[in-house]
């Protein structure tokens, strides 16, 4: 008989360009709002996260420019926006701070992650940003590239 159990690897998108481009500042986790197939969509991995960005309209929080594939199975009339605008779930207390963090000079909200938490359930991790200078992006590479060297030279030792 066949074990049907899915294996436990966890799906994890992440959005590699917001650390290239930006100083991680705070961190939070929130739910967010799908419609029909996004979720299987999800689960294939058709996720693109690289240009997102997230937005507080109205006191309520969104993630713009996400872009999920269609599944080639989906019919043509249920298939959502794949650039639509999803509201992201976060308690008022969270948002508040969020909007406080935001109204300050140079902070943004960006779209780190996106995975399937021990509930099965998609989460995405957000985050207040502040933008590299070029420099700073530069002494990035440098330091990169410098550990990556050693330990090559450690390993070939």
């Amino acid at each position: 008989m066949a074990n049907n159990k899915k294996d436990n690897k966890r799906l994890e998108f992440k959005n590699k360009k917001a650390f290239h481009d930006y100083f991680i500042l705070d961190q939070f986790e929130a739910g967010i709002v799908l419609e029909g197939s996004e979720v299987k969509a999800i689960r294939e991995g058709r996720v693109n996260l690289k240009d997102s960005f997230v937005r507080i309209i109205k006191g309520e929080v969104y993630l713009l420019n996400t872009h999920i594939s269609h599944l080639s199975t989906t019919h043509a009339t249920y298939r959502p926006d794949e650039r639509r605008d999803r509201k992201l779930l976060l308690h008022k207390k969270e948002i508040g701070k969020l909007y406080e963090k935001v109204t300050k000079d140079g902070i943004t909200l960006i779209a780190l992650k996106m995975y399937f938490n021990s509930k099965n359930i998609v989460k995405v991790k957000i985050a207040t940003a502040q933008g590299k200078k070029l420099h700073d992006k530069r002494e990035d590479l440098k330091r990169k590239t410098m550990l990556r060297e050693t330990q090559q030279a450690l390993k070939n030792y």
